[in-house]
């Protein structure tokens, strides 16, 4: 009797929060299933392209079983033996790539105040259009409303929003120094390390230091972080990259642009970032003080992110990276076309540092560097959730990447980052269901990522065209 009034009341608390108990499917209200395309126990997806995220090779004719939110088999179309009860996909003609594990995301954008740069959350949009854009796992790489985050993963999880598994990193470490009012300031080392225990105990599982932090600082973060097994990044300038490397940060954000390891005469713990980017821009694309600081990273285990479409030069490409214009508010809208306009054929220094940027990352790769993926939607504007993680795969090809290595630098090498890698980041047997079905031929032409057609997270399948309509002219909004 007691056991049979538990379970009903087990069973009321489930319904209402929209979770499930064990050996249960995922309940997940009307409004989130409004967008799933694919939603049966059991699915097979048959005579695929598959690019399995592993770097291998890609394979022809491939079928995809999935059931209960795992991948349970992986082989030739001819080979496979499909049940008779399970949901047959056929995809002729498609390409199958691994879910996206983006590890330099946010929910915010940027939304000046008067005349002084900030940013302001977008927890309903960017959500949705990460997953819509193939992103099935994130990291938010800095926070400005970490409460929110974590209630939205929450809520994700409980099938009441549509959005990734995400990653949550704390408000950012930053000594005053920036007139952002959405940003996060600490003062010294002792109020670093208490800010790290208090957002740790709240659940957030990553730390970002900021450009004013000192070495202390971030070795107070890093003491913090690391005696409970989470990691820290950091977008630098005040620290050098080998500084941190010393010091023991797990990875370094924006490639090498943020790096101030080559300013002259630098002073210790002093942020100059005119002077670092130009020291950046004099410095030869192979020289040998680069390749220096990359063997030192990779020595020290050290991953960096690439992240490119918040650097892309306006000359010659889209007002909004990866055609998401339409994706912001009218008003908006009108301000990137015009800042874009006023910008062509004035960005060349700026152009010139994409370019090397672009190949120091492939230098970091080639050296055995844990190169991953990001989009940092913020910036000026340009660079918006879901849209720009497909972008980021195009330019990793734009950067001499093969788009297998593209894919997997976007989808396995940020879980081996996140330790998850028995779990996601490539189409095989045993793993968390979360792939992607394009329709087209990346290989062929990269563009093609833009043609994703069903977003697969734990087996549950989202019309990726359809949320992508749903959010238009809403960025800026929420």
């Amino acid at each position: 009797m007691q056991f049979s009034i538990r379970r009903r009341l087990l069973l009321g608390v489930s319904l209402c929060l929209g979770t499930s108990l064990p050996g249960q499917a995922q309940q997940f209200t009307p409004q989130v299933q409004e967008f799933i395309s694919v939603n049966a126990p059991s699915v097979a997806l048959i005579d695929a392209k598959v690019i399995d995220g592993t770097g291998k090779p890609a394979q022809l004719h491939q079928t995809v079983l999935l059931q209960k939110g795992h991948i349970v088999q992986v082989g030739p179309t001819k080979k496979v033996k499909v049940p008779a009860d399970v949901k047959v996909i056929n995809c002729a003609g498609k390409t199958l790539i691994p879910g996206l594990v983006m590890l330099h995301e946010h929910l915010y954008y940027t939304m000046p105040v008067g005349g002084y740069f900030n940013i302001a959350q977008m927890p309903y949009s960017f959500p949705r259009l990460y997953l819509a854009g193939g992103a099935t796992t994130i990291r938010t790489a800095g926070s400005i409303e970490p409460q929110t985050d974590l209630a939205i993963k929450r809520m994700i999880g409980e099938g009441k929003l549509i959005g990734p598994n995400m990653d949550v990193t704390a408000p950012y470490m930053e000594e005053p120094g920036m007139d952002i009012p959405a940003l996060n300031t600490i003062k010294g080392p002792e109020d670093a390390a208490a800010s790290t225990i208090f957002w740790a105990n709240k659940g957030c599982t990553s730390f970002k230091m900021y450009m004013h932090a000192t070495r202390a600082d971030l070795g107070a973060v890093v003491r913090e972080a690391h005696a409970r097994y989470l990691k820290v990044t950091g977008h630098l300038c005040s620290i050098t990259y080998r500084e941190a490397a010393e010091i023991g940060i797990d990875n370094l954000e924006h490639g090498f642009m943020a790096s101030s390891d080559f300013e002259q005469g630098k002073s210790v713990d002093v942020c100059d970032y005119p002077n670092g980017r130009t020291a950046l821009l004099k410095l030869p694309v192979n020289s040998p003080e680069m390749k220096n600081l990359i063997n030192y990273l990779v020595s020290k285990k050290v991953a960096l992110t690439s992240t490119l479409p918040v650097f892309e030069p306006y000359t010659g490409r889209e007002v909004v990276l990866g055609g998401g214009l339409e994706a912001l508010v009218p008003q908006l809208q009108e301000r990137e076309k015009a800042t874009w306009q006023q910008n062509q054929q004035k960005d060349t220094a700026s152009t010139r540092l994409f370019k090397k940027e672009m190949a120091w990352e492939k230098q970091f790769y080639q050296a055995g560097g844990l190169l991953v993926a990001g989009t940092d939607p913020t910036g000026a504007g340009r660079t918006i959730a879901g849209y720009a993680n497909r972008r980021q795969i195009e330019l990793l090809v734009e950067a001499g990447f093969t788009p297998v290595e593209a894919i997997k630098i976007s989808t396995l090498n940020g879980a081996i980052y996140l330790g998850r890698e028995k779990e996601i980041g490539t189409i095989e047997a045993g793993k968390q269901a979360d792939l992607i079905l394009i329709n087209g031929d990346p290989e062929k032409d990269i563009q093609q990522v833009r043609q994703m057609e069903t977003v697969f997270k734990n087996g549950v399948g989202f019309d990726s065209a359809k949320l992508f309509e749903s959010m238009k002219g809403k960025v800026g909004l929420n």
